[in-house]
């Protein structure tokens, strides 16, 4: 490789682990393996080692991945609170490096015998899957409990802390308790609580969560205590930081923890020499899967504190500890044929049906294949063996075929050209890997979709599930969304199990569905590409469905949340005249189609004659923020000029628009400092 090859690897590699970063600590939602993410950063180790010039000085392998809260990641709950706020740690949060190979296990073993000359052992304990945090006591009191963040500052989660009933508020009294110390460890949620809170979500139309560790950190990260209190969640603690030393050992210091009433793991055991941290690693590779917990590997920490300090730490991780984690386990099974199912949106998902197989503790007979590139770039056939594994231990996901096994009878998978409901061609958009069905008001599955999506809660919230839909489209009782606010009480009580109560529970919600706002009803009506953040956007920005329907692509694209893509599919919506009746009859069934006057009515006159300038992301849209300064008397202008006052500037803020408003010595401030200036 030359060194403009090497640069624009090291770039690629670059990006895409910090956005894979982003997945995994802000949204809670990882696109790939911890395997695969460990596969990319250490090639990205192995270039900037090779080429050093084209390293950044903040790269992903000298960086801790940082979970500092933004509320615009975290919207879609009830919240009692505006945002978290955050702390600088007391001592830097670092990350573990970590190893799947038992050759490297050896060099870190060789690498500690090298950097001391005294004798130690090690402290081997299970490596939890959940997310890290930092509990800080004084006087026997929890004070603080922060998120790792960016390593230097966290998220201030105490009030939800407090709600994990293994965490103690108070300590026991010990002579050896110190007057302030910090101890830090994992929260994550035991296997039953991530089934009970899944089957919650899919009664609530909500998607599952991937695994426990999504599920505890998405949980942590709530706003609302009192949902934090009904996740089940636990914590174990591994990490003791006290002023001055209270023992001679990490083992020791967890011991006195342990008696002071905190949760310390009772499976962690001293290793006295590598051999026995092997021994203790092949052990637990097939113990965990009896745990009712996840855990992903295993901690291996130098015992000995003074030889833990004499090794120190680099930029990112302690030179005294690694964590060596397990590969994903994997099973091999004959793939017997392939489905495809139609969501909601018209995209066509190939699933593959496989002979039933034993894996990470549940019988695995389906697996995602994802879309046609997939299925290609796999090379696989039908009557294949495949390799499965569970991705983040929960989600089946082929990852292979085992070419050795197979046979002359294999046939190819041909991905349909037209759809398997309704027989439409399948189109497919030049950017995106799925096909589609662009049958959307004839295709059932997409037509049973759009009415699951309006009911759900965050949309219409109306009493009823997947079932009732099934029911009521089957009997012909619905085909436009505008039906269901015609249903009798005879035609209900037609339902298989529906009773009288039954059919007053749905039209009470019914008729309480018609106080809906406008932002929701506008995101209930399933437009391609139009989700809670955008559909708020158009709502603040049009006032109305009639003026949206009236809007030109060019009129859509001066919306900041608003591209090329979204523009069209808004257009190719209000073009359809099916759509333009089923509105008036939402119209005359007396719903929300535009914004509540009351809503936009002045609340101060605190930014009275000012000129403010917003760029950037905030924990609002930007069309909610301007909504906010016209509510208080101020005026939202388009760009910096010398009438400017104030320049709001959020995450990502325009270097040019803020360039401007230093040269012209306009105030800039933050998201927090303007809600201070309205509320002072």
């Amino acid at each position: 490789m030359n060194k403009k090859e090497a640069k624009i690897k090291i770039e690629q590699l670059t990006q895409t682990i910090r956005e894979h970063n982003h997945n995994y600590y802000v949204l809670n939602s990882p696109t790939i393996t911890d395997f695969e993410y460990d596969i990319l950063l250490a090639d990205l180790a192995q270039l900037e080692k090779m080429f050093p010039q084209f390293a950044y000085p903040d790269s992903p392998t000298q960086t801790v991945g940082s979970d500092l809260f933004k509320q615009s990641d975290n919207t879609n709950e009830t919240h009692k609170q505006k945002s978290f706020l955050q702390h600088t740690h007391k001592y830097p949060m670092l990350s573990l490096s970590n190893t799947y190979s038992i050759e490297e296990l050896n060099s870190f073993n060789d690498r500690i015998i090298k950097g001391t000359s005294g004798e130690f052992n090690y402290s081997c304990e299970l490596k939890f899957d959940g997310t890290a945090i930092c509990l800080t006591y004084k006087n026997g009191e929890l004070v603080r409990a922060l998120t790792r963040g960016d390593g230097s500052i966290g998220d201030d989660v105490t009030l939800n802390v407090k709600q994990i009933k293994s965490i103690p508020h108070t300590l026991k009294n010990s002579p050896t308790l110190p007057d302030e110390f910090e101890i830090r460890g994992e929260i994550y949620m035991p296997y039953s609580a991530f089934d009970n809170l899944n089957y919650q979500r899919e009664l609530e139309e909500e998607p599952p969560f991937a695994n426990p560790r999504n599920a505890a950190a998405g949980s942590l990260k709530q706003l609302d205590p009192e949902i934090v209190k009904e996740r089940g969640l636990e914590c174990t603690l591994y990490h003791l930081i006290t002023p001055s030393p209270i023992a001679q050992t990490h083992w020791e210091a967890l011991q006195l923890a342990k008696e002071w009433g905190l949760p310390i793991s009772e499976h962690s055991r001293i290793c006295n020499d590598i051999n026995e941290v092997f021994n203790y690693i092949n052990e637990w590779d097939t113990k965990r899967r009896e745990l009712p917990f996840a855990t992903d590997g295993i901690v291996i920490k130098v015992n000995q504190l003074n030889v833990q300090q004499s090794l120190g730490y680099t930029a990112k991780s302690p030179r005294w500890a690694t964590a060596f984690k397990f590969k994903p386990e994997q099973a091999l099974t004959p793939l017997l044929s392939v489905d495809y199912q139609v969501g909601r949106t018209g995209a066509v998902t190939p699933v593959a049906n496989l002979e039933p197989v034993q894996l990470s503790g549940t019988m695995v007979k389906r697996a995602s294949l994802h879309n046609a590139d997939q299925i290609e770039l796999l090379d696989i056939k039908i009557g294949d063996y495949v390799y499965v594994e569970k991705g983040g231990e929960i989600i089946p996901k082929i990852t292979g075929v085992e070419k050795g096994k197979r046979e002359e009878s294999v046939k190819d998978i041909v991905f349909p050209t037209q759809c398997p409901v309704c027989g439409a061609t399948l189109v497919r958009d030049t950017d995106e890997a799925k096909h589609f069905c662009p049958n959307s008001d004839n295709c059932p599955p997409q037509i049973k979709g759009k009415f699951i999506h309006f009911i759900s809660r965050k949309a219409m919230a109306i009493n009823a599930g997947e079932a009732t839909i099934e029911q009521l489209y089957n009997k012909g009782l619905i085909y436009s969304l505008s039906d269901l606010y015609s249903i009798k009480e005879e035609e209900l009580l037609s339902l298989d199990k529906w009773k009288e109560k039954s059919v007053k529970n749905f039209l009470d919600s019914l008729e309480k569905s018609k106080n809906v706002p406008f932002e929701r009803v506008l995101y209930a009506l399933g437009i391609r590409h139009v989700g809670e953040t955008t559909a708020k956007s158009l709502a603040y920005a049009y006032k109305s469905i009639d003026n949206l329907a009236d809007a030109t692509k060019e009129d859509l694209l001066q919306i900041d949340e608003i591209g090329e893509k979204l523009a069209d599919s808004i257009v190719n919506y209000f073009m359809d005249s099916r759509h333009i009746q089923m509105i008036g009859e939402m119209k005359q069934a007396g719903l929300k189609l535009s914004i509540d006057s009351s809503a936009n009515a002045i609340e101060s006159e605190k930014l009275k004659g000012l000129t403010i300038v917003i760029s950037g992301n905030f924990s609002i849209s930007r069309e909610e923020l301007k909504k906010t300064i016209e509510k208080h008397s101020g005026k939202v202008g388009s760009s910096i000029s010398s009438n400017t006052n104030y320049m709001v500037a959020g995450e990502k803020c325009g270097p040019s628009k803020l360039q401007k408003a230093e040269k012209l010595g306009t105030k800039i401030i933050s998201e927090e400092e303007f809600y201070k200036l309205i509320q002072d």
